[in-house]
């Protein structure tokens, strides 16, 4: 690939036209929270899912529609990103927030009220799309904002962030669901609070710019490969995610409050590799990819001959700080160099290749494990992908570094 040449927004680095204010941690503070958003509607209603089987045993389907009020988000985030993506390029991207802060608040309290699964259904389809329009938004400003080392800082603790608070939504998922099964959906108003101030302390950062953003092409030779890429880190990212329970439970633990520990621990070790990418971007966009596909590679071949609880987790380990290394790297990757008329758009199409990856993450993995027999050979098979993947990168990866200006 061509060395590119980075510019980008941040404190002391003013795009014409932009807002003369200078962000700093509140800003950050707040993009970081809404990014949390999706998280929270991807993990807060596993530990439900039994009792919704059981209070709507009677509706036709309910085998289906069950597990689909857990994935469809997902699936609308991502055929719904690059289209957010483009109205943050074209309106502007705090309008778009707040408005999507509001929706996914109506959208996810909505089974509060609602009585049948079908219903309920259709409102994770709003949840999804007003999804999107957050992660968009709020990754595109944190790339519009900030610039050089405070960029990668906040890239990497949204990383960080998301991968505590998938384990904290967990256990409120499952703590409030014991009162109810409509109990943990009051979580969802919490984005009607953090959209309070996020209508008093952000701002649009270049406004005089949007009207050219329909006229500026995507770079597809730029953004193409790292989505591409995205696409296949997302199905790593949420391997263990997804299937350390089974791993855990294959191994003999009956246990729940083991089970989540040992999530725990790889949620950790997820948010550890996200708070080095700060302190490792200089490396380069090659060298990180090769080191968080290696740690993926070597975590889920243990994983995958584990005999042990301990091993297993060994391995998750290992595999999640890879993990956590990755997303803040293919980010980085897609974004850095993108002019401000055409970030909104990338980040979009990076961040649904990312949900996608998402969705098919059980698919893929299923069919793995079926056709090979066992969803230990599954995992270490992906283990061997991450293995070529890391080949590839050392033989044609990017030579882009992340940004510093």
């Amino acid at each position: 690939m061509e060395n590119i040449q980075l510019t980008g927004t941040g404190p002391g680095i003013q795009t014409p036209g932009a807002d003369a204010r200078t962000p700093g941690r509140l800003q950050a503070s707040l993009l970081v929270a809404g990014s949390c958003m999706p998280v929270l509607g991807a993990v807060l209603l596993a530990p439900i899912l039994p009792t919704l089987n059981q209070a709507f045993a009677d509706t036709p389907g309910v085998a289906i529609l069950v597990p689909l009020t857990l994935t469809l988000p997902a699936l609308f985030v991502a055929l719904f990103s690059p289209l957010a993506g483009y109205v943050a390029d074209r309106v502007g991207r705090k309008q778009l927030l707040v408005f999507a802060m509001l929706a996914y608040a109506a959208f996810g309290t909505a089974p509060l009220w609602l009585d049948t699964l079908e219903s309920i259904a259709v409102s994770r389809v709003g949840v999804g799309i007003a999804e999107a329009a957050i992660m968009t938004c709020c990754t595109t400003l944190i790339t519009d904002y900030y610039a050089g080392e405070q960029r990668n800082k906040y890239l990497g603790l949204q990383t960080m962030v998301s991968a505590l608070a998938a384990t904290a939504f967990f256990a409120l998922g499952g703590a409030l669901g014991s009162i109810s099964w409509r109990t943990p959906f009051w979580l969802y108003a919490v984005s009607a609070v953090i959209v309070i101030p996020m209508i008093f302390k952000l701002w649009e950062p270049a406004k005089s710019q949007r009207t050219t953003a329909a006229r500026t092409p995507v770079p597809w030779r730029q953004i193409g490969a790292p989505a591409a890429v995205t696409l296949f880190g997302g199905i790593v990212f949420y391997a263990l995610i997804v299937h350390l329970p089974y791993v855990i439970t294959g191994l003999g633990v009956a246990d729940a409050a083991l089970i989540g520990l040992a999530a725990a621990i790889a949620s950790l070790a997820t948010a550890a590799g996200a708070i080095s990418f700060r302190f490792l971007a200089k490396l380069g966009t090659r060298s990180l990819l090769a080191l968080a596909f290696g740690l993926a590679a070597v975590g889920l071949s243990l994983v995958s001959v584990a005999g042990t609880v301990p091993l297993a987790i060994a391995g998750a380990v290992v595999a999640s700080a890879g993990t956590g290394v990755l997303l803040p790297t293919l980010l980085t990757w897609a974004v850095n160099g993108l002019e401000f008329q055409q970030r909104g758009r990338g980040t979009g199409i990076w961040t649904g290749t990312l949900f996608i990856g998402q969705f098919l993450t059980p698919i893929v993995l299923g069919a793995a494990a079926a056709a090979a027999g066992s969803l230990s050979l599954a995992l270490g098979g992906l283990g061997i992908a991450c293995a070529v993947a890391l080949f590839a990168v050392l033989v044609r990866g990017p030579r882009m570094m992340p940004v510093f200006d």
